[in-house]
């Protein structure tokens, strides 16, 4: 599986080409299946900002780039329903479009549907994050991200998919600043990208590549 990690959808000519290019085709020509699940486990969380994604109408965008095919995977009905079925639903999608929300709660559902140990194995696929669907494929997200706990109690542990982590938002928010961001790579010890809304990290056979109209920083271990 390839990745686009973004901290606010596809924002830039930029940020599309890098997706047209791991898809191999045109996003026209492409079948898409979008996750909405981490969104659930917010303080913010609302079913209208669900929707908004699902329907492609939030500012993040990635629903409504023109695809030939769009579904939802709702994460949370997968372990109550028959593995082959939604199996199928993954061999027919060329890409995941996956919201943001709370990756430790997103890591928890995927675990729990079974999709944790499959996906990364999954030949031809495109994981296309935003911010916490980004996050989630680290090693950990860093205390600084955490707010929800699964029943085993409380972690900052994610899917480990990749090598490194993501700190998104760059001065979106007051508090995702650069302070806050060093002070997060202490904290997690891992190398780690530092994005803004212009900026995503493109991973294509395994090699990392930053695609950017704006700003980003590299932190951690063997970057300074």
């Amino acid at each position: 599986m390839d990745y686009l990690l973004t901290s606010g959808g596809i924002q830039n000519d930029a940020e599309r080409a890098a997706l047209v290019d791991l898809l191999g085709k045109p996003i026209a020509a492409a079948n898409a299946l979008c996750i909405p699940t981490a969104a659930y486990a917010t303080t913010e969380s609302s079913p209208q900002g669900v929707w908004r994604f699902v329907a492609g109408q939030s500012s993040a965008p990635l629903v409504a780039l023109g695809w030939h095919s769009l579904g939802v995977l709702e994460l949370t009905a997968l372990p109550d329903l028959p593995a082959a079925r939604w199996r199928r639903w993954l061999d027919e999608a060329d890409a995941l479009l996956v919201d943001g929300g709370d990756a430790v709660y997103l890591a928890y559902c995927l675990r729990r549907a079974g999709l944790a140990d499959l996906l990364p194995t999954l030949a031809h696929k495109v994981w296309v994050g935003i911010s916490a669907g980004s996050m989630v494929v680290a090693p950990r997200i860093g205390q600084f991200f955490t707010t929800w706990a699964p029943p085993s109690g409380p972690t900052d542990a994610a899917l480990g998919w990749l090598n490194f982590a993501i700190f998104p938002h760059l001065n979106l928010f007051e508090e995702n600043n650069m302070a806050n961001a060093r002070a997060w790579a202490d904290d997690i010890q891992l190398p780690g990208y530092v994005i803004d809304e212009q900026t995503a990290i493109q991973v294509k056979d395994g090699v990392a590549s930053v695609i950017s109209q704006g700003e980003w920083h590299r932190l951690g271990p063997g970057w300074r």
